[in-house]
């Protein structure tokens, strides 16, 4: 072989040699700027996140603060603040607001169920087989479902025949689906042990199922009587510490965090006071979840029941 063939061979060796080791580095510049993102993704997440559960604090003590015209009012009214950067939206609801799926009669239940999407047949099969799944006989309601119904359907469980322990339960109640879950969630709780839904700290979504009258715009809403709401608030404290019945004092806290216009984070959690008033006593933690779906409080269907909160959280912190 020649030099020139040699010298030709030689070239075309180092010209492939240089071409892979371009590739591999632009690899290696393209797998370090993913995993760059992907990084800066997951500390920006976490960095909202613990903004959102701060948010939670702030909660719980503009919640039970002593002085009534700084106090918040857990009706579904949504708070928004300015924190580290981030803007918070919080929304407090009492769970004596909410539709009982323990204690609600079947009229209320169906006033629940027709606020959904489904056909009115079904509504009416959806309520029996609640109503049975909670009761403690296992005789069939019209259109309802015990043992044998599950067992007809493919089913490996069969109604508890004992009350909720927490609303998700609701979801194995035959029939209910999913899209009917997400539709009454906001409704429901397991933790007022009352038959009726009190008015006076009902957010606006439950005043719109459970009363027949026009209810107004939200703006009215947003603006109730908050006098009433204070002294409801103390009664409410008051005679559970008196009848040893802390299940009023359960409160349901959703706080959703941004940065600039980027996705939100949300958290939601649920708390009973135990013992004292106001500020005194403290709390026990009955459920926490971090938020990936649902109705966002940065929405612009959530803007007219928004409260700008800066003075009252200044003052305070």
């Amino acid at each position: 072989m020649s030099r020139k063939t040699q010298g030709g061979l030689a070239l075309v060796i180092v010209i492939w040699v240089l071409s892979l080791l371009t590739i591999m580095a632009g690899s290696f510049a393209l797998t370090m700027r993913r995993e760059t993102t992907v990084i800066s993704a997951i500390k920006d997440n976490a960095e909202t996140l613990s903004v959102a559960e701060a948010g939670l604090t702030i909660a719980q003590h503009m919640l039970f603060i002593a002085d009534k015209e700084k106090r918040w009012q857990a009706d579904g009214r949504i708070y928004s603040l300015q924190f580290q950067g981030a803007e918070i939206r919080i929304r407090l609801f009492s769970e004596q607001g909410k539709i009982d799926i323990n204690k609600a009669n079947e009229s209320l239940l169906m006033k629940m169920m027709e606020s959904t999407s489904e056909e009115l047949d079904k509504q009416q099969a959806l309520v029996s087989a609640i109503i049975d799944w909670r009761d403690k006989d296992d005789q069939v309601r019209i259109d309802g479902a015990e043992k044998q119904q599950y067992e007809d359907a493919g089913l490996a469980y069969q109604p508890a025949n004992q009350e909720f322990q927490l609303i998700e339960e609701i979801q194995m109640v035959l029939g209910m689906s999913d899209t009917i879950y997400q539709q009454i969630k906001p409704l429901i709780t397991v933790y007022s042990g009352e038959s009726k839904v009190d008015e006076k700290v009902a957010s606006k979504e439950v005043l719109e199922v459970i009363t027949d009258s026009d209810l107004g715009g939200a703006d009215d809403y947003s603006q109730q009587d908050d006098d009433a709401d204070s002294k409801f608030f103390d009664s409410q404290q008051t005679n559970a510490v008196k009848s040893g019945n802390v299940t009023n004092s359960v409160y349901t806290i959703i706080s959703q965090a941004r940065f600039y216009d980027d996705a939100e984070v949300g958290v939601m959690i649920s708390i009973k006071k135990e013992g004292g008033t106001k500020q005194t006593g403290s709390f026990s933690v009955l459920d926490y979840q971090q938020l990936y779906q649902g109705v966002s409080l940065f929405s612009d269907e959530m803007e007219p029941l928004l409260v700008i909160a800066e003075d009252e959280f200044q003052q305070e912190y």
